[in-house]
């Protein structure tokens, strides 16, 4: 028995072309969302752009204030620098404790996760300047399963907590940043490469360079844009 697709929406477009538009910095962090700009510009009634508004809130993508509306979420230096430094100690401990813990199943997951990183493409293939959502899903398994090897779960979930706190940051690091020729796909290879060989000081390392970077490239951004 065939089954049937579900129908799309015209909110499900909206809310599409304006998580894209967010995603590849057309509509950049702190930018207020008009309800007259955005009908006009898409096309459609204020109560679709509206809905299509309080789906990206929930996902973190823009904010709602009383009075004020809704607007992209801001890009705070403060915030970002607290989040990474959270992240550099959380995660590179949580690393560590993997690969003193991660059996051969563990190893094989990491192997995996990896192969199926570096064979997605970077890039929406409608929208070179978007990172894709294959990549990001891809992304995401990769780094995840790094840290899983960890006995204290409650640790794993910190990590998860903070990485997931952060993915429009990451998201942001490419249509935003300044570098073009980002060798991510050697980052993640450097990464996977010391965790195999149980070089647990060597991967810690090769981790936090790698947060830090995306970081420092959201810095420059910031420092262009006051």
């Amino acid at each position: 028995m065939a089954t049937s697709t579900p129908k799309r929406t015209r909110v499900d477009a909206v809310y599409d072309a304006l998580r894209a538009d967010v995603l590849a910095g057309r509509r950049p962090p702190g930018e207020r969302l008009k309800f007259p700009d955005l009908s006009a510009a898409y096309g459609a009634s204020v109560s679709v752009i509206r809905e299509a508004l309080t789906r990206l809130a929930a996902e973190g993508m823009v904010t709602s204030q009383a009075h004020l509306g809704f607007t992209v979420t801001e890009l705070s230096a403060d915030s970002l620098g607290d989040l990474t430094d959270a992240r550099l100690v959380l995660e590179s401990l949580v690393l560590e404790r993997s690969i003193a813990e991660g059996d051969v199943g563990w190893e094989s997951e990491v192997v995996a996760t990896h192969h199926r990183l570096e064979r997605t493409p970077l890039l929406s293939e409608d929208e070179p300047v978007r990172v894709s959502d294959e990549w990001v899903q891809a992304h995401a398994a990769f780094h995840a399963a790094i840290l899983a090897g960890c006995a204290n779960k409650r640790l794993v979930q910190m990590t998860r907590a903070l990485r997931d706190e952060a993915e429009l940051y990451r998201r942001w690091s490419l249509p935003l940043g300044l570098e073009r020729d980002r060798d991510l796909a050697g980052e993640h290879r450097r990464i996977m490469e010391l965790t195999l060989a149980r070089d647990a000081a060597g991967a810690a390392a090769a981790l936090r360079d790698h947060i830090a970077h995306t970081t420092r490239l959201l810095d420059e951004y910031i420092a262009t844009a006051t």
